[in-house]
């Protein structure tokens, strides 16, 4: 059975020739019965009714918060019912507060204050009260979307429960005031229109003055005897339109209408807003983070203070690579943002004009390239050197021809070297008479110290060729005496080591 609540239920309807108005009483719904099982209010079938409610309790100041003179909202304004759009969306309606508070931008604490002041007002109920178990999941609450009484009772609505087992929050719409359809109308189309977000908050006197004219506006008189209706009917008549005029606006020639408060777009023609200085230097840290790896895992507000000056100057993160390149890369690198900071000192003062930082680059971009074409002649000559069929002559003056070649082709495209002329033709094409050497004969010990200098650059770069040509044209003993043993065994170590799947080169 329905616990009492504070609400005056319509009395019966007078004769027709009596002309009596039936003032209602403040709405206000106790804690004890919030609940489906206690609540004197009925169910609403779907969200659109339920919002026509809700639109006649904030228009009528029936409704007036126990809470607003310590805390909380003072009045049942439009924030509440943007609250109670979100709900009426909802099937079940089971919000949680979170989502409630991504949906409208209001506080949690709002939130649950609108929830609050919906239950007061009889348009919520509980089915399920949500919990906080520490351990365990929050539960959100499940509410019954409900009708309050008063609301029956202003609109003369009638309604009957059609089954006598079923609870009384159940019952079904039978009737309404003839009197009643044009503020039914008028609430149907409140409750298709949206409520937005208002841009500023209105006073709290603004929201209590339209409150009192509501509440003045909602007295409505008592249903006569001849007035009747079916529940088909209910919310679907239209109003009249002779209540107001309505002044089209002034259109131009075009068919455009003329707006009387021009709008300033804040956005340039391509779609984005021009950043200002602190956005261009957040916006170059961003590209060299990104572009070069010993600045990965730095911060980017520490990146784009130590790149001020260049990033003021409008300096592009090519321009900065370019710049790099001129002042030399470290190999070791402890702190990223304090080698920046070495490197771009007096940068934009250096490179001040257009035109020097575009030779920078040029510099850059050819010795990008001239790295990129030496890496693929290595693993060009790699890849000849142990896919093919080829085997070494054993002739010890045809092994000599051979390494002097090979010798020749490798310094020429790396700047060493100038290309084969006549007289190195001379040199390295061994006439029938020329007496054959085996080993390093006839070598001075200058042109050993540095064959020897230029084979441990290569090794340190990762290139073995040298040695590893050395062993299969000489000889490992051969080899040896040349490049000395260590070094030749460096060399066929990491050259075994490339061709196998174990082992891998990078740069630290």
């Amino acid at each position: 059975m329905a616990a009492p609540v504070a609400a005056l239920i319509p009395a019966p309807r007078p004769s027709a020739d009596g002309d009596v108005v039936s003032v209602l009483p403040d709405l206000f719904v106790p804690a004890g019965c919030q609940w489906l099982s206690t609540t004197a209010g009925r169910v609403a079938l779907e969200g659109y009714s339920w919002m026509q409610a809700v639109h006649w309790v904030a228009g009528s100041g029936l409704y007036v918060p126990r809470r607003h003179r310590s805390h909380g909202p003072r009045a049942f304004g439009a924030t509440t019912v943007r609250v109670a759009q979100e709900l009426a969306q909802l099937s079940p309606c089971r919000p949680g507060i979170g989502y409630l508070v991504r949906r409208t931008g209001l506080s949690e604490r709002s939130v649950e204050y609108h929830l609050g002041m919906l239950r007061e007002a009889g348009l919520l109920a509980y089915i399920v009260k949500g919990t906080r178990v520490r351990g365990e999941r929050a539960q959100a609450s499940e509410f019954a979307r409900m009708i309050p009484v008063e609301f029956d009772a202003a609109l003369g609505i009638r309604t009957v429960l059609r089954d006598d087992t079923a609870p009384a929050y159940t019952r079904a719409v039978c009737g309404i005031a003839e009197t009643s359809r044009e503020r039914m109308a008028e609430l149907a189309r409140k409750a298709a229109r949206k409520v937005r977000r208002p841009r500023s908050k209105a006073s709290s006197r603004t929201s209590a003055k339209a409150s009192v004219r509501g509440a003045e506006r909602d007295v409505v008189t008592a249903v006569s005897g001849e007035a009747r209706c079916t529940p088909m009917q209910v919310g679907t008549s239209t109003g009249s339109s002779a209540g107001g005029t309505y002044s089209p606006p002034e259109e131009l020639a075009s068919g455009e209408a003329k707006s009387p408060i021009p709008k300033k777009s804040t956005k340039q023609a391509g779609g984005r807003r021009k950043l200002n200085k602190v956005g261009r230097r957040f916006q170059l840290a961003k590209e060299l983070v990104q572009e070069l790896d010993w600045l990965r895992g730095c911060s980017v507000p520490r990146i784009a203070w130590v790149a001020r000056g260049v990033a003021d100057a409008g300096w592009t993160v090519t321009d900065v690579r370019g710049w790099l390149h001129l002042r030399g890369e470290a190999t070791r690198v402890r702190r990223g943002s304090g080698l920046l900071a070495v490197l771009l000192a007096n940068a934009e003062n250096v490179l001040d004009t257009p035109a020097k930082r575009t030779e920078a680059v040029d510099q850059w971009r050819g010795a990008q390239e001239a790295t990129r074409r030496h890496r693929i002649e290595q693993v060009r000559a790699r890849t000849e050197r142990y896919d093919n069929d080829w085997t070494g002559p054993t002739s010890h003056r045809v092994q000599q021809e051979v390494a002097a070649a090979f010798a020749k082709v490798r310094e020429t495209p790396n700047g060493g070297r100038a290309a084969l002329s006549a007289d190195d033709e001379a040199t390295v094409i061994y006439s029938e008479t020329t007496p054959a050497t085996a080993g390093v004969h006839g070598l001075t010990d200058e042109e050993i110290t540095e064959t020897r200098n230029d084979a441990r650059q290569r090794l340190m770069m990762g290139d073995t060729s040298p040695l590893t040509v050395a062993v299969d044209t000489l000889g490992r003993e051969t080899a040896e005496q040349l490049y000395g043993p260590a070094l030749v065994r460096r060399g066929l170590q990491l050259a075994h080591g490339a061709r196998s799947s174990l082992m891998t080169y990078g740069s630290r």
